[in-house]
């Protein structure tokens, strides 16, 4: 039996949820913090903890099989690898910025102007679409400086929070492209045995932090009224309880609109309704 690698983030923002995400798809592992490898116990896995520049280079070498990495690297790093799964954390924006005191409104006035970025290979490609002619300053370290010292008159860099920015003078002036973190694998990973069952391991987790599992109470004379309301992952569960003419429905609802649900419930007639995380789903 193959052993599996999977390259993950030593240090960094995405280090914490990767690590969370394979520890809930029931990977025992341990001593993470202090090595640079770190053998699976109950599955044919093992984790590299590598610099995430460096992650979709292995996985395209076949040094990994796999890899979770920020979609913004595996653009800069132009790496033929599989999307295997995205994976609904490390959102950020790639953003170009400019100083407050700067009065432009369309990205066309960029040209001309110098954009210091440790982004190159994506900026290079945004300005070639929108056929600007600006200078790329490629530098590492803190951006954000880059325009206070004189370096460049504008940068292009990760925006989260837009804070940093805020703090150096800047702000936000168009999107380069939107990231979050990717599961990679190399060509033709996707057809192995492991990988298939891990990716089922990893979908039933992201599914299951998308749903509430919920159950109410409701008159029979209004059951047809909420079951409207609730898909369900099949169709919704109905209990007959010991009061007449009352049962209990059991269902998920999504997170995305779960208030407007409830609320739509409780007007439909539902009564005792009780809310619960779920770990897993797996169809």
């Amino acid at each position: 039996m193959k052993t599996l690698k999977i390259a993950i983030q030593k240090s960094g923002r995405l280090n914490e949820k990767s690590v969370e995400l394979l520890k809930n798809c029931g990977l025992d592992f341990d001593n993470y913090k202090s090595s640079l490898i770190s053998g699976v116990s109950n599955f044919p896995l093992e984790i590299l903890f590598l610099r995430d520049d460096d992650i979709p280079e292995y996985v395209q070498d076949g040094i990994a099989d796999l890899g979770i990495v920020g979609e913004n690297v595996i653009q800069e790093t132009e790496v033929e690898v599989a999307y295997l799964q995205r994976l609904g954390f490390g959102k950020c924006s790639l953003k170009i910025a400019i100083p407050n005191s700067y009065d432009i409104e369309d990205v066309s006035e960029l040209s001309g102007k110098s954009i210091a970025t440790t982004y190159p290979v994506i900026l290079g490609k945004y300005l070639k679409e929108k056929n600007i002619n600006a200078e790329i300053r490629t530098i590492s370290g803190s951006v954000e400086i880059s325009p206070g010292l004189g370096l460049s008159d504008a940068i292009c860099d990760l925006v989260s929070t837009g804070g940093t920015l805020k703090s150096n003078g800047l702000k936000p002036f168009c999107n380069v492209m939107s990231s979050e973190a990717i599961m990679i694998g190399k060509a033709g990973i996707e057809n192995h045995e492991h990988v298939q069952e891990l990716l089922q391991r990893v979908q039933s987790v992201l599914r299951a932090k998308e749903t509430k599992y919920v159950v109410l109470n409701i008159h029979k004379d209004d059951l047809g009224k909420a079951i409207e309301l609730l898909p369900g992952v099949k169709s919704p569960s109905v209990v007959p309880l010991a009061e007449e003419g009352w049962v209990a429905v059991h269902t998920v609802i999504p997170e995305n609109d779960f208030w407007d649900r409830i609320n739509q419930l409780r007007q439909a007639g539902a009564q005792g309704i009780t809310v619960m995380p779920i770990e897993k789903i797996i169809f």
